[in-house]
């Protein structure tokens, strides 16, 4: 398990605790690698750029939206914070999770 990458993920739930609704349709993804290097762990930015985070949003926010097909998110894992991440990246943390249940069509917001 790695305690740097699990320090990021907690983090960044707690970041957006106000905001998650785990069975939402609406959601932000954030770059794990670049929230990495702003919390303070420079050296996993280049390992975790580009892997993103989900995190389901209680209502939509302002910007531009996109339609993404649902299907994408297979398997993801849904951590107890609401955040979801990539099912690979959930086994590198020690957090608890479930399988992650999409919407048929989800809405990418970009904020």
């Amino acid at each position: 398990m790695d305690e740097k990458l699990t320090a990021v993920i907690k983090r960044i739930g707690d970041e957006f605790s106000g905001q998650v609704a785990a069975d939402s349709r609406f959601y932000l993804e954030v770059d794990i690698g670049k929230r990495a290097a702003v919390y303070g762990y420079p050296e996993l930015e280049e390992t975790y750029h580009d892997i993103y985070a989900i995190v389901p949003l209680k209502r939509p926010v302002s910007g531009m939206k996109v339609r993404i097909d649902g299907r994408t998110f297979v398997k993801y894992a849904q951590l107890d914070s609401g955040i979801v991440v990539p099912p690979y990246l959930a086994a590198e943390v020690n957090l608890s999770y479930t399988t992650f249940i999409p919407n048929n069509s989800m809405i990418l917001n970009f904020a």
